[in-house]
């Protein structure tokens, strides 16, 4: 499935993500699964996010997590050969073409885009304003 999905990021979260985006590349589930953790992990849980999955019409399937936090900004890590984190952004950033931070006042946007698999690409969304679930 693509679209819209409101959740609040605690472990658990994770997996139904994965469900939620099942018939798609292993790249998106991976891309989503890391974007979500990274939430987790430096903002922590409960936090409320929105994650999007569509199709950007040339040809790239774009992942987004969205979380109310402006300030707290992913940092690209290289992680040694026995630290036990600090991987998932690098790993997002292995598989995708791109990847960025979009940031508003009162949240910021994690994205990757990745090449699109064969098969049907998710629909475009419309023009939206991010959103998170309130608690």
């Amino acid at each position: 499935m693509s679209g819209e999905l409101g959740l609040i990021a605690v472990p658990k979260a994770v997996p139904e993500v994965r469900q939620w985006l099942r018939g798609h590349d292993i790249d998106v589930l991976l891309c989503a699964s890391e974007l979500l953790t990274n939430v987790i992990d430096h903002l922590g849980e409960g936090t409320p996010v929105t994650v999007r999955v569509y199709g950007t019409g040339s040809g790239r399937v774009r992942v987004e997590v969205t979380d109310p936090d402006p300030r707290a900004l992913p940092v690209l890590l290289s992680a040694s050969g026995t630290s036990e984190s600090g991987r998932g952004l690098a790993l997002v950033a292995a598989v995708a073409e791109r990847w960025g931070v979009e940031q508003g006042a009162a949240y910021k946007t994690v994205w990757c885009e990745l090449p699109a698999c064969d098969g049907p690409q998710p629909p475009t969304p419309p023009t939206h304003l991010p959103q998170t679930v309130n608690t």
